[in-house]
Parts: structure tokens; sequence; C-alpha cells
């Protein structure tokens, strides 16, 4: 199915504007909860086999394949061994913003998609971890988990699988205190246990030892939010109205220099000029676009040349290594074959900026973010994003010094590849991907520089 055929599809803002949308009887009015009862009346495999085929994928950043994720809970487990599913609602990237509007429109939907979730995995307690600043959104979640055990479809025993088993959920729902590194996984994991939210060398993979060393899937709130439309209208049906690998719809978050910023759910392969042109309106006031960051902060941006490129995964990815890759000037990141590198689709944050932005000072902007969100558990990450932040921010200032690009760039590629988790690539990618799209404008600065020193 094309974008065009798919633009007027809604699954996970279906409700948005309906008055009351987050109580539990207007999400029955509206058919929620037939998906949970058809979930029960099949077997738990056959439903992990609905969302592979469903090519949904994960959408809090790396995009990997959920049904597979699923998969990897050990089988043959004893019946009384605990196997846990954890709600990633620690929404930290800079310019994401879609989960707290799902959370405050739609909780049920995800209370249904965690039922569906925890009865396919064979999971009986299951956590939704949100990050303390939304107050707002963990009242209104609260206030829905309390309907759903009000109503029995939490904390109570249901026939399940046609009679041979029942089923029981009980859902935990704990705040953070505001980390960015606690977005990881295993960081959120060793925060939930009550540890420093340090993330954890893997293997182990959360699927062997997750939360308290048990069986555990991570998945982020709006993929889970996917999963009764799967189940009520087929795998098949979702995988169609993706492209390639990646199935359904996908919610962007636009911010920047548009006419019209906000948080919408769009088919997968609608390009960023479609994006920023048609559904946002244009950049305002008769300026240029001069790129875009697509996925949140940590993604490198694009120049205004690659707009016709699909906001779907696998159409910003590659196979290279940045930390392989050697910078020079006006040469793009190379994998390869002459084709370029790219980016990643990553949470979905998508920042627009336009030519009158001052690209270092907005480079620098978010090495400060990294440098102070860093755990420092890993020395290269724990003193080359301060490095990287504070030769970025002198660069910035017009005190640049003679070589600084090369040495942001060693630094960077330092970083890359070196660290636990995947924090320090959050900071190196952006540094890497500015240097390269926009060197002209970091060599404008040094070339400033050095005539205010010479002056």
């Amino acid at each position: 199915m094309s974008w065009e055929e798919a633009k007027d599809v809604k699954i996970v803002t279906k409700n948005f504007g309906v008055p009351d949308s987050h109580k539990l009887s207007v999400y029955q009015q509206r058919g929620g909860g037939q998906a949970f009862r058809k979930a029960l009346s099949l077997q738990p495999a056959a439903l992990v086999d609905e969302v592979k085929k469903s090519n949904l994928r994960g959408r809090g950043g790396a995009g990997f394949p959920t049904g597979l994720k699923w998969s990897f809970i050990p089988k043959g487990l004893p019946k009384e061994a605990p196997v846990y599913l954890v709600v990633n609602a620690d929404e930290s990237e800079p310019g994401t913003c879609k989960d707290r509007e799902l959370l405050a429109f739609d909780p049920h939907l995800l209370i249904e998609g965690m039922l569906i979730a925890s009865y396919a995995l064979g999971c009986k307690h299951a956590y939704i971890y949100i990050r303390g600043e939304m107050m707002r959104e963990a009242e209104i979640v609260e206030m829905a988990i309390e309907e759903a055990y009000a109503a029995g479809l939490l904390g109570k025993d249901l026939p399940a699988a046609g009679g041979a088993g029942t089923f029981k959920l009980n859902i935990t729902l704990h705040r953070g205190a505001g980390a960015y590194i606690c977005g990881e996984e295993t960081g959120l994991l060793n925060s939930l246990e009550g540890k420093r939210g340090w993330p954890r060398l893997k293997p182990p993979f959360p699927a062997v030892k997750g939360l308290f060393q048990a069986p555990t899937v991570v998945n982020n709130v709006e993929t889970l939010m996917n999963i009764p439309d799967i189940v009520m209208r087929g795998g098949e049906w979702f995988a169609n109205l993706g492209m390639g690998k990646s199935g359904g719809t996908r919610i962007v978050c636009v911010s920047g220099h548009v006419a019209k910023p906000g948080v919408f759910e769009l088919p997968m392969g609608i390009p960023f000029r479609s994006l920023i042109y048609d559904v946002c309106g244009g950049i305002p006031g008769g300026r240029r676009l001069k790129g875009l960051i697509p996925g949140g902060s940590s993604m490198p941006p694009l120049d205004a040349s690659e707009l016709d490129v699909p906001i779907e995964f696998d159409a910003l990815t590659s196979d290279a290594r940045i930390k392989d890759v050697e910078l020079k000037p006006g040469v793009p990141y190379d994998m390869g074959g002459g084709k370029r590198l790219k980016t990643m689709a990553g949470s979905g944050g998508i920042v627009v900026f336009d030519d009158s932005t001052d690209v270092v000072a907005l480079c620098a902007r978010i090495m400060k973010f990294y440098a102070h969100e860093s755990c420092g558990q890993c020395t290269p990450c724990r003193e080359g994003s301060g490095w990287l932040a504070r030769v970025c921010a002198r660069v910035a200032r017009g005190e640049g010094e003679a070589g600084d690009i090369d040495l942001m760039a060693n630094i960077a590629n330092g970083i890359a590849g070196n660290t636990i988790c995947a924090l320090g690539e959050a900071t190196t990618w952006p540094m890497l991907g500015f240097l390269t799209k926009f060197r002209a404008d970091f060599e404008a600065k040094l070339k400033l520089s050095a005539k205010a020193r010479a002056a």
C-alpha cells in the first residue's frame, strides 16, 4: 500500500480529540477491549506469530522487530517462573513528545496492549516506567489502571485459550527521577530495581536475565498501543500499511522552523518533503530549509538535499560504523558502492531548522545535553562527552582554534563503539553528522575566530 493510500489511517491516535477519551467507559464504547477478548481465545504462540507477521518494529528508537523480541523469552520455563513486561515510558529524547500525548489521551489502549502482550509472554506482573516530569500523564495512567482493576481486567483470573487455563495480570506504575540514561532498557531495569540507573553489559540480554534477573521484555508505549489493532485486523493488514520491513504507521513529533508543528500519525512511506511542506505547512517567513534532525537529537542530521527519503527505519540507515569513517572536507560518510551513510528514524522527533540557524550553536547545545546526561560509568563517554561539549562550545562562541574540527572528529571516534550503552553513539553521531553535512559552517566560525585574534 502506498503512503498516499494509507495517509488517513489512524491506529494509536484514533481516539485523540474524543471527549473523555482517557476513561474506560469511553474507550469501551469505541470498541476498546475487543482485541483482548479475542486474544484470550487464542494460544499465546499464535499471538507472537501474528505480531511477527505484522512487521511491527519498536517505536522507541532502534526499530527492532517486536515479535522477534517477544520470541527471545526462553521456552519451557516452569509455570511458576516469573516473566516480566516493562513499558518504557521514560520519554527523554530531545525533540520527542509523542508518548506523553498517547498516555494522556488513550491510556486504556496502552493497558489493552499490555494485557495482550503479557498473555502472549506468560507475564503475570507488568510495569510502566514513566518519566518523573510527566506528572499529568502519571496521574491519568494511574487512574486508568484503577479503572481496569475495578472492571476486573486486572488482578482477576480470566478464562484463557478456550478454557484451557486462566490469565491474571497486575500492573505497577513507577515514576523515574528525570535521568535520560534510564531510557536505555537495562539502565531502566536497574532503576526499577532501586539501583543506580547504570546500563548493564550485554549479554545476557533482558529476555534471558532482565528485571529481578528474570526473563523480561521492554517495549515502548507506542509499540504496545499498536498490538490491539494487530490482533483485531491481522498482522498482514498491519504489514501492508507500511513499507519494506516496517509495518503500520508511525508517530512523528515535528518542531522547529515549520508553520504547523505537532504530533502526527503518518504512513511509513511519507517522505520528509511532504511531511514538512504538506503536513506542516512549510517554513515560516519565506526562509529556506537548511536541514533537519530526523529522529531525536541523537540522530545525525539530513541536509536540504535529502528530503525525498521516507521516514521509515531502513530508508534512513546503513551498515557503516561511524567510528570507521574518515572525515574529509566535502566528503560524506561512505559505506561503499557510492552510497551515503544516512541516519536513523530513532524516536520520531523531527527538528527542522532553516537557513537562519547557527548550526554550530545548535550542535554545541546538543553536545551540552549529552555531556550532562552521561551517567559516568564508561570513561570514553564520561570524559569524551564533556570534552566534545567544551570544544564545540568554544567554536560556537567564536573562540575556536585551528584543528578543532579534526579534534572533535577524533574525540567522537574515540567514544563510538567503546561504551556499554548507546549514549556514546548518541553523542558522537550528531557530532560527526553535523561536521560532515555542515562542515562549511564550522570552518566559517574558525575563520572568524582567526580574524578576531589577528585584529
